[in-house]
């Protein structure tokens, strides 16, 4: 039997790969005080950053319910007793936690590989994406999972936010620090570090910080995949993407939308360029 791939919705891929693909894709949720939105399902991105700017309600993200893992196994497994489910890094998220429980509830459905891919975003996507191309190849369950783990290990990540706003609404700094940073107009730099979001520095201007986005890749050795991602600047993302095109070859560039997961935190104007590197 083919093994089917499961992963969340912060994953971030576009519709399209998932469909050629043959994902199966759980979205986390959104709560906008007590209403509670499937990402990508009851909210679309362009809906979850106009509320972000235009409403005075902060959302929350939070994981799918083991429940929803569950039902979705027990759904697969009428089609295969093999499944690989590839998750948001447990260190930013407890969507590996879920699925790990929802794996619980359907003990006897099969054989059910629940990974943390240490990585968020289209980081995640990247490696979904190669476990999905050794399944539909016909390989078996153990190939998956090592396909799945070496591409771990192969994903590199920088992004650049536009503000601190939506990192200090979500608590995710402090307000002392939120304040430098605006009275400096600087923008942040991120990173994946062991599953972590941390700091990798400051740009003095959003241009200079998608400058850095470009020097990141363009000092990559190896690449196999890149992926740049964004939540509102199509355009800024398409220049990056004409960019690094005249060093990558542009089949090999995907281009994706932020979500919830992480677009809750970094907000209008967050770009991210993730590479697989062999």
């Amino acid at each position: 039997m083919t093994v089917k791939i499961v992963t969340d919705s912060g994953s971030d891929l576009p519709e399209k790969i998932v469909k050629d693909l043959g994902i199966t894709v759980v979205p986390v949720y959104i709560y906008f005080g007590e209403k509670a939105y499937r990402d990508g399902v009851d909210l679309s991105p362009d809906k979850l950053y106009r509320r972000l700017e235009e409403g005075s309600v902060h959302p929350t993200t939070t994981q799918p319910i083991p429940a929803d893992f569950a039902k979705v196994y027990k759904e697969l497994s009428h089609e295969t007793d093999q499944i690989v489910s590839i998750h948001l890094s447990a260190k930013v998220s407890g969507t590996y936690n879920s699925a790990l429980q929802g794996k619980e509830l359907t003990q006897t459905m099969g054989n059910i590989k629940v990974i943390d891919s240490f990585a968020l975003s289209m980081g995640l996507g990247l490696v979904v994406m190669a476990a999905a191309r050794m399944a539909q190849a016909g390989c078996n369950l153990q190939q998956v999972i090592r396909e799945t783990n070496k591409t771990i290990g192969q994903i590199r990540l920088l992004g650049v936010l536009d503000s601190l706003k939506y990192l200090l609404a979500g608590g995710r700094i402090t307000k002392a620090k939120a304040t430098v940073g605006s009275l400096l107009k600087v923008k942040p730099i991120l990173t994946l570090k062991d599953g972590e979001i941390v700091q990798a520095g400051l740009a003095r201007s959003y241009d200079k910080g998608i400058d850095r986005l470009y020097e990141f890749v363009r000092k990559m050795t190896s690449i196999q995949e890149v992926a740049i991602v964004h939540s509102t600047v199509p355009n800024e993302a398409s220049s990056l993407k004409k960019r690094i095109s005249d060093i990558v070859d542009e089949d090999l560039i995907h281009e994706a939308r932020l979500g919830a997961g992480l677009g809750v935190h970094g907000g209008p104007g967050t770009i991210i360029v993730v590479v697989r590197q062999a």
